[in-house]
C-alpha cells in the first residue's frame, strides 16, 4: 500500500468522528441557539423569524436578539432552577460516589472469576426499561408502599413514610439509576492496581487504611472523576426523575425546559434555556479534559 493511501486512510479515520459531530451536535446546536435568538409567535413554527430568500440574509439576522437570554438572567424562576438542578446533581453525586466506590472495589479485589458475575450484576437494570424501574421506586416510596409497610412489620416505625413527591425520593432516584456509570469507571481504575504495591506497603509497616489513602485512592482517581462526570451530567438535565418522584417545590432546569417547550410552547425561550444549560456543563468536561491531559503529561 503507498503512502499516498496510508495517509487518506488516516485522513479518514480522523474525519469519521469530526463528521459525527458536524452532524449530530453543531448542525442541531447551531439551530437551537437561531431559535433562541427568536421571538416566539401564534404560528407554525411557533417563533419568528423564518428565513426567506426573498428577504436576504441580513434582514434575517437584523431580527434576531438576545431578549430570551436577558429574560432569563432577570428572572429568578429560571436562575434558581439552574442554581437548584446544580445542588441536585452534586449533592446526588457525592452520594452516588459514597455508594459506588465499595462496590467497585469489592468486585476489583473479588476473585477473576467472580468478576464477570459482579459486572453482570451491575449491568441488569439496564436490561429493563428506565421508566419501569423508576415507577417501581414510585410503589416502593409512596406512604402505603413496600418500605413503609415493612418497616411498620418490623416495628421500626409507626406512621407512614414521607419520602414521595420530596428531594429525598430524586435523591434516591438519581444516585439508583446512575449508580452503573459510577460503578464502572471505578472498577476500571481500580481493578488496574497492582496488589503489589499495597503488599509493599504492607511489609514497610503501612496499615490498611493509611495503604489505601495513599496509594488506592490516589490511583483510582482516573475512575473518581470519569463516573462523577458521567452522574453530575446527565443529572443536571434530569426530567423525568424529578417529575415522577419529586414533589411541586422540585426544581430543576430539565423539568422548567419541558413546560417551555410543550406548556407554553415558548421555543425560543426553551432554546436560550438548553444553550445556557450545555454551557454550563462544559464547565466540568473542560475541567476533566485539562486533568487527563495533565495527567498524561505527568506520566510522560
Amino acid at each position: 500500500m503507498s503512502a499516498k493511501a496510508n495517509g487518506l486512510g488516516r485522513w479518514y479515520v480522523i474525519a469519521a468522528p469530526y463528521l459525527w459531530l458536524l452532524i449530530f451536535f453543531l448542525i442541531p446546536f447551531f439551530i437551537v441557539f437561531k431559535l433562541s435568538l427568536s421571538d416566539v409567535a401564534t404560528a407554525i413554527p411557533p417563533y419568528i423569524p423564518t428565513f426567506s430568500w426573498s428577504e436576504g440574509i441580513g434582514k434575517f439576522i437584523s431580527q434576531l436578539d438576545f431578549e430570551n437570554y436577558t429574560f432569563i438572567f432577570g428572572d429568578p424562576l429560571y436562575v434558581n432552577a439552574y442554581l437548584s438542578s446544580l445542588k441536585i446533581a452534586a449533592i446526588s453525586t457525592v452520594l452516588t460516589l459514597l455508594v459506588a466506590y465499595p462496590m467497585a472495589y469489592g468486585m476489583a479485589r473479588a476473585p477473576r472469576a467472580w468478576q464477570p458475575t459482579l459486572m453482570m450484576l451491575v449491568i441488569l437494570p439496564f436490561w429493563t426499561s428506565f421508566l419501569i424501574r423508576i415507577y417501581a421506586w414510585i410503589a416502593i416510596l409512596k406512604p402505603e408502599g413496600f418500605l413503609t409497610m415493612f418497616l411498620m412489620k418490623l416495628g421500626i416505625i409507626s406512621e407512614p413514610l414521607q419520602i414521595m413527591n420530596t428531594t429525598t425520593a430524586v435523591y434516591i432516584g438519581i444516585v439508583y439509576s446512575y449508580l452503573p456509570f459510577m460503578i464502572l469507571p471505578l472498577y476500571a481504575s481500580l481493578e488496574k492496581i497492582n496488589p503489589a504495591l499495597l503488599e509493599a506497603a504492607q511489609d514497610l509497616g503501612s496499615r490498611p487504611w493509611r495503604a489505601f489513602w495513599q496509594i488506592t485512592f490516589p490511583l483510582s482517581l482516573p475512575g473518581v472523576f470519569a463516573g462523577c462526570l458521567l452522574v453530575f451530567i446527565p443529572a443536571v438535565g434530569e426530567f423525568v426523575i424529578p417529575d415522577l418522584l419529586g414533589g411541586s417545590d422540585t426544581l430543576m432546569i430539565g423539568k422548567t425546559l419541558w413546560n417551555e417547550f410543550f406548556n407554553n410552547r415558548d421555543w425560543p425561550l426553551a432554546s436560550a434555556v438548553a444553550v445556557i444549560l450545555l454551557l454550563v456543563l462544559t464547565i466540568p468536561i473542560v475541567l476533566f479534559q485539562r486533568q487527563q491531559q495533565n495527567e498524561r503529561e505527568s506520566g510522560r
